[in-house]
C-alpha cells in the first residue's frame, strides 16, 4: 500500500495541490492561479480546461517538491467550488466556459420558473430556493441562450467532476454537490425525474451519482502522462469544498459547525437529517449520512484582499490588520456591508452592494480595515440567526480558510457571534478534507471518526469577550437596519 494521499481544491481564484502523510501532515502543496472571466454583466466564468491545465501543473510541482515516487500515492481526492455547469460532450470535451457561483445570467429564469413550476415544489424536492447562483438555471439558461451547445451537450459537470473525469475518463456527480441540481432529492440523495421535466429538464442530463468516497475510476495512461501521476491510481468522487473544508477542519459529527474564512465566508452546520430554511444553502455533507445546513456569503477573506489591494498595496496583511488593532470594537459606528458581488445567503440579493457607512474626516484607514473585518463577521452571524429560526443552534465554531490565521479577524468573529472558536491546521482543511476521502475511499482509514482523529490538531482556541459581545449587538443591529433600509437603493440602475 502506498503511504501518501494526494488532495485537490478547485478554488475560485486558484487550485491547490496537496500531499499528505497518513497522519495528516503536508509533505508539499502547490498554489496554481487561473482567471475569472466578466464578459457581461452579472456573468462570472472559468474555463474548466484551464483549471486541469493548473491542476496538472501543481500536481508536477507537489512531486518534484516531495520527490515522493507516483506509485507510493495510493489516492486522489478532489473537491471544488459549488454550482458549476460544465457542458460536456459524450467524449468528456468541455463546450463552453462554465458560469460559477459569482454568476446572475439567470436571474429572468429563476422569477419566471418559480411562478410556473412554484417554489413550494421546488423546495420540498431540493430543500434550497431557486437562484441564479445554482447548477439548474445555469442549464436552463443555456438551453435557452446557447442551443447550439446545449444540442450537444451530453452531462452537465460539476467542478471537482470534471477533473475527476480529465483524470479517470469517468463521468460521475458526488451527492455532496447534488445541492446544485434541483431535482436532486435532499432526503434521500436520489432524483426526481418528474420535477426533472416540469423544470423542462432531464435526469440524464446529469452523471452517475457517487457517494464521495466512492472510487469512480484510476488514472489513465493519458492523464499520467499530462500530470506525473502513476497510471492506475485511484480517484474517488471527491466532494463540495466547502463540504470538505468541513471534513478537514474535523466537522463530522451532528451539532459540530465550520465557519468559512476563505475568498468567501459562511458557516456549516452539521446535522444528522435534513433541516431547511429557504434563506440558507442545504446540502449533504461528504460525510455519509449527514447534512450541512450552510451559510453562504460573498464576503470573506476576499474582502481584505480587494481592500489590500485598492488601499493597502504596500502593506501586508499583518501589517494592514495592525492598523485595525487599537481601534474600538463597532470601529466607532464605521459599518461595512460585505456585498461586494451582490450576496448569498441569507439575504440573496444580486444587486446588493458593498457599503462604508459613517465615515467622516476623523475616521482612519484602521477604522475601515476593521470595519472590513466586522463586516464579515456580522454577516456571519446573519447567517447564524437565521439558523436558529429552524432549531439549528451552535455552541461552538470550527474555522478555516485563511482568514482564521489572523487572531484578530477571529477574536471579532468570537465576539460578534458570542461563540468559542477553534482554530485547526486551517491552510490545508480543505485539500485535507478531499484527501480524507480517498484514504477512507481505499481503506487507509477504517472510518472518518480514525480519519478525524489521525489528522486533524487543533492549533488554538479563541473564547469570546462577553463585554465586547454585548457591545456587538448594538452594532449588528445597525448593520441590519442598514441593509435593510439601502434594498430599495440596491435595486436602482443609473445610466
Amino acid at each position: 500500500m502506498g503511504a501518501y494521499l494526494l488532495g485537490i481544491d478547485i478554488g475560485t481564484s486558484a487550485c491547490k495541490v496537496a500531499l499528505f502523510e497518513r497522519s495528516g501532515n503536508v509533505l508539499a502543496q502547490s498554489n496554481q492561479p487561473y482567471q475569472l472571466y466578466y464578459p457581461h454583466p452579472g456573468w462570472v466564468e472559468q474555463d474548466a480546461d484551464e483549471w486541469w491545465s493548473a491542476i496538472c501543473d501543481g500536481i508536477r510541482d507537489v512531486l518534484g517538491k516531495s520527490r515522493v515516487q507516483p506509485t507510493e500515492i495510493e489516492a486522489i481526492g478532489i473537491d471544488g467550488q459549488s454550482w458549476s455547469a460544465i457542458p460536456v460532450d459524450r467524449e468528456g470535451n468541455a463546450l463552453a466556459r462554465t458560469p460559477i457561483w459569482m454568476d446572475t445570467r439567470a436571474r429572468d429564469i429563476c422569477d419566471r420558473v418559480k411562478k410556473e413550476v412554484g417554489f413550494e415544489r421546488i423546495f420540498s424536492v431540493a430543500g434550497n430556493d431557486f437562484l441564479p447562483s445554482y447548477t439548474t438555471p445555469k442549464m436552463l439558461w443555456f438551453k435557452e441562450n446557447a442551443p447550439e451547445i446545449y444540442k450537444k451537450t451530453d452531462k452537465f459537470l460539476q467542478s471537482n467532476s470534471y477533473i475527476v473525469l480529465k483524470l479517470t475518463g469517468m463521468m460521475s456527480m458526488d451527492l455532496s454537490q447534488g445541492y446544485g441540481v434541483h431535482f436532486f432529492k435532499m432526503d434521500d440523495c436520489t432524483v426526481d425525474g418528474d420535477l426533472a421535466e416540469e423544470l423542462g429538464l432531464s435526469v440524464d442530463q446529469i452523471p452517475q451519482l457517487y457517494g464521495c468516497h466512492e472510487i469512480v475510476g484510476k488514472v489513465t495512461k493519458a492523464a499520467a502522462a499530462q500530470t506525473g501521476l502513476a497510471e492506475g491510481t485511484p480517484v474517488v468522487a471527491g466532494g463540495l469544498d466547502a463540504a470538505c473544508g468541513t471534513l478537514g477542519a474535523g466537522v463530522y459529527l451532528p451539532g459540530q459547525t465550520q465557519e468559512q474564512g476563505g475568498q468567501a465566508g459562511g458557516m456549516s452546520i452539521c446535522l444528522d437529517h435534513a433541516l431547511a430554511h429557504p434563506k440558507l444553502i442545504l446540502g449533504t455533507h461528504v460525510v455519509p449520512g449527514m447534512w450541512l445546513l450552510q451559510g453562504g456569503t460573498v464576503g470573506g477573506g476576499g474582502t481584505l484582499r480587494w481592500f489590500k489591494q485598492e488601499f493597502g498595496a504596500d502593506l501586508s496583511f499583518d501589517e494592514l490588520t495592525m492598523l485595525a488593532e487599537p481601534v474600538q470594537a463597532g470601529s466607532e459606528g464605521v459599518i461595512f456591508l460585505p456585498y461586494m458581488a451582490g450576496e448569498r445567503s441569507p439575504i440573496w440579493n444580486p444587486d446588493a452592494k458593498g457599503v462604508y457607512y459613517g465615515l467622516g474626516f476623523d475616521k482612519t484607514k484602521g477604522h475601515m480595515v476593521r470595519a472590513t473585518l466586522e463586516g464579515v463577521a456580522y454577516s456571519l452571524e446573519h447567517n447564524l440567526r437565521v439558523a436558529a429560526e429552524v432549531g439549528a443552534t451552535v455552541d461552538e465554531l470550527v474555522a478555516m480558510g485563511g482568514a482564521s490565521n489572523s487572531r484578530l479577524w477571529t477574536q471579532i468573529k468570537a465576539d460578534v457571534t458570542g461563540k468559542t472558536i477553534k482554530v485547526p491546521t486551517s491552510d490545508t482543511a480543505t485539500t485535507l478534507g478531499a484527501a480524507i476521502l480517498a484514504g477512507v475511499g481505499v481503506g487507509m482509514y477504517d472510518s472518518f471518526e480514525e480519519a478525524v482523529r489521525e489528522t486533524i490538531v487543533i492549533t488554538r482556541v479563541q473564547e469570546p469577550d462577553m463585554g465586547t459581545h454585548r457591545q456587538y449587538q448594538k452594532y449588528m443591529k445597525m448593520y441590519l437596519e442598514l441593509s435593510e433600509t439601502l434594498t430599495p437603493m440596491f435595486q436602482k440602475k443609473f445610466e
